[in-house]
């Protein structure tokens, strides 16, 4: 890489767009937003590692760029807020060329324009090692909209979004060094985070509790029981699957349990009260986008998996999981 620093912070910096929230961008020790009355300022962060989240070999680099915005992006989609400012920080291999370099540049701001965010700040270094990737958003949600985790009662029902496991299935066939079909592609190495649907299910009061789905549906769906304190029946015939997806069940039929367990959908998954399904059955007709009744919150504490006989059901793999030493699975 021939850029200096300063003048890779300064061609960041003539790119970055300005907005009224952000009252102080890229140039000083801090940044500085500007928080709504009546609204919290929410924030999280995330590290992404070559070699562990992506490959270089898999993924060309402005797709690592957009989807490095909205993997992160999709939290804040998680808890009903409006994506407002992202920091970027990044550890550049020695090696890299000033061409791969504006291509992640290229790949980030167009993540940025996707979901209408301020990059407000961030750092650069070199790294002797792996590309890292550290990106820390901030949205603002009202007070009284928030969704959390641990909202979800006995009796509420449990909805999903979109289609589950063809991030899962991507992997595989990468994995196996198969071709990937468009539609694979994009949702494995560009998925969208659903933050109108977010912002709708909390403007509306529709869900209980929520959280997006990153390490897959078996692994999520336990954090969310685990803080409310319930347990859930989920039904697998209701579970929504691609068509791309189901068509590979037909060769496969193993591979059904990447829909329970694969990670990096980033669909959201929430609960609601029965009352709320024609709601949510209208605002899935009014967004273009499946919502889908997939079990239901039981007083138990644990997770249930039933076929459409009625038989219960253990999958044979498990969710991702980071500090799971012995996996040989793992993200991108």
């Amino acid at each position: 890489m021939r850029v200096g620093e300063c003048e890779l912070i300064d061609k960041i910096r003539r790119r970055a767009r300005v907005g009224a929230e952000l009252s102080l961008g890229i140039g000083d020790d801090c940044s500085s937003i500007v928080v709504p009355p009546s609204h919290e300022l929410l924030t999280s962060t995330d590290l992404l590692l070559e070699g562990v989240h992506f490959r270089l070999d898999w993924t060309d680099l402005h797709s690592l760029g957009i989807k490095s915005v909205a993997v992160n992006v999709s939290d804040l989609a998680a808890m009903g807020a409006r994506p407002v400012s992202l920091h970027l920080a990044v550890g550049l291999p020695v090696d890299f060329s000033d061409r791969q370099v504006e291509q992640f540049l290229d790949g980030v701001f167009a993540g940025l324009d996707r979901y209408g965010v301020l990059l407000a700040g961030g750092d650069t270094c070199r790294s002797k090692g792996p590309l890292v990737i550290s990106v820390t958003v901030q949205g603002f949600c009202h007070r009284n909209q928030l969704i959390t985790r641990d909202g979800a009662g006995v009796g509420d029902e449990l909805w999903v979004s979109g289609t589950l496991g063809d991030s899962g299935l991507a992997l595989s066939f990468l994995q196996s060094k198969q071709p990937l079909s468009a539609f694979l592609a994009e949702r494995h190495h560009r998925p969208e985070a659903r933050t109108l649907l977010g912002q709708q299910l909390a403007i509306q009061g529709l869900a209980t509790a929520m959280l997006d789905l990153s390490d897959g549906l078996s692994g999520d769906l336990r954090h969310l029981l685990k803080a409310s304190g319930v347990g859930a029946a989920v039904e697998l015939e209701r579970l929504p699957l691609s068509k791309e997806f189901r068509a590979e069940l037909q060769r496969d039929p193993g591979l059904f349990d990447l829909a329970i367990c694969g990670g990096e959908d980033y669909e959201l998954l929430f609960t609601a009260g029965p009352e709320m399904r024609p709601t949510l059955e209208r605002l899935s007709v009014e967004m273009n986008l499946p919502l889908q009744r997939i079990g239901e919150i039981t007083a138990g504490p644990e997770l249930q998996f039933y076929t459409a006989d009625g038989l219960s059901y253990q999958p044979q793999i498990s969710a991702f999981d980071h500090f799971e030493s012995t996996k040989e699975r793992s993200r991108e």
